[in-house]
């Protein structure tokens, strides 16, 4: 196996803020890249978005240490000469420029891809906006969840949307432009040119929407709120509370599934039932199904009926919350270790591995606002 990371080497200079764009900047940071943050003189605005139980005085806020491991940090205001010309200088031997300016403001900055290029023919510039080139508008991830559709499905009948608790649109469009940014460095591995990658949150919102947008595209008819169910599978996604107090989820998406599900609650005359013996059947039967469901796993172990389950290899878990997700043994692998600078852990942002290159094992810590 190689032992450098795949990215050694390669300068990226992060001109981007909050997340989206970070993000994108750490996903550098830990396959081996140089990345270095640029921020005006009060920091990026997430150092300051602490919750109650953080110091107020730190500048390594929990949000901000989400997105910034790895990194360097520089103090530049790029409305002096002196700033612009730092950046300039340092954007002409960079691999890969970050930014997420609204259209308009990277050109009265002097920092759009055309003036950038001008100074670094290789340079790939990743501009991340709100609604695309053409829209001055900017873009909020609470605002596109909404406009797009996702708080309209993420809530039960008849109840007020939500929105998902993380900035979901800001990582989908990081997402992209990871993607974006890897196909424009395949390029110029052949053309020796640079490019500009420009990804939306609106259009990474409405790539995401995947089969419920494919159902309204081929039946006209607009997907309905069903709180964590599934429109096309029954039982999937609903969540049930066992005697223990143990929440639980199934997704049972093969017919075989449900027969064992069936057997380990001790009910397999349920899969003999014409109402629920296919997939096709139980959706069309879904409020008889679950209801017999809840009650009969309200009446056991729901720490003893997963196990079964997982023996059954019939899909299922336990709704655990942040803390014990991340307490689990099967994200001990996702953690980066503490710092002498910032004594808590972090959560990587790269979920891959190969056999071609190592793992990082350790990075810097975000770094303080100097």
């Amino acid at each position: 196996m190689n032992t450098k990371l795949p990215f050694q080497g390669l300068f990226v200079l992060e001109l981007a803020s909050v997340l989206a764009g970070p993000q994108v900047g750490q996903f550098f940071a830990e396959l081996g890249a140089e990345v270095l943050k640029v921020e005006p003189p009060t920091g990026d605005v997430t150092r300051s978005w602490r919750t109650p139980a953080e110091a107020q005085d730190t500048t390594v806020s929990a949000y901000f240490s989400c997105a910034n491991w790895g990194k360097q940090s520089v103090v530049l205001d790029l409305t002096t000469a002196e700033g612009l010309a730092e950046v300039h200088r340092l954007a002409a031997r960079a691999d890969i420029v970050l930014v997420s300016y609204k259209p308009g403001d990277a050109e009265k900055l002097a920092v759009d891809y055309a003036t950038l290029a001008a100074l670094n023919s290789r340079l790939i510039y990743g501009h991340i906006t709100g609604y695309g080139p053409a829209s001055s508008r900017a873009g909020y991830d609470a605002v596109l969840q909404a406009e797009t559709g996702f708080m309209h499905l993420n809530t039960l009948p008849g109840q007020e949307p939500l929105k998902m608790p993380v900035a979901l649109v800001d990582l989908l469009a990081a997402h992209q432009l990871k993607e974006g940014l890897l196909t424009a460095l395949y390029q110029r591995e052949k053309t020796g040119n640079g490019a500009l990658v420009e990804v939306s949150l609106l259009n990474s919102a409405l790539a995401s929407l995947a089969n419920q947008a494919a159902t309204y595209l081929v039946t006209s008819h607009d997907p309905q709120p069903m709180g964590s169910g599934h429109p096309s599978i029954v039982p999937y996604g609903t969540v049930y509370e066992a005697a223990d107090g143990v929440r639980l989820l199934l997704a049972v998406g093969a017919d075989r599934q449900f027969q064992h599900l069936c057997s380990v609650l001790a009910r397999p005359e349920w899969a003999l039932d014409a109402r629920f013996a296919t997939n096709s059947a139980r959706v069309a039967h879904r409020t008889e199904l679950e209801q017999k469901l809840r009650e009969q796993i309200a009446a056991v172990s729901g720490a003893t009926l997963l196990q079964e389950l997982e023996q059954r290899l019939v899909p299922a878990g336990a709704v655990r919350t942040i803390g014990e997700a991340l307490s689990h043994e099967s994200a001990r692998d996702m953690l980066l270790p503490p710092t002498s600078d910032f004594p808590h852990p972090g959560l990587r942002t790269v979920a891959f591995q190969s056999s071609g290159w190592p793992t990082v094992e350790r990075l810097p810590a975000p770094p303080a606002l100097l």
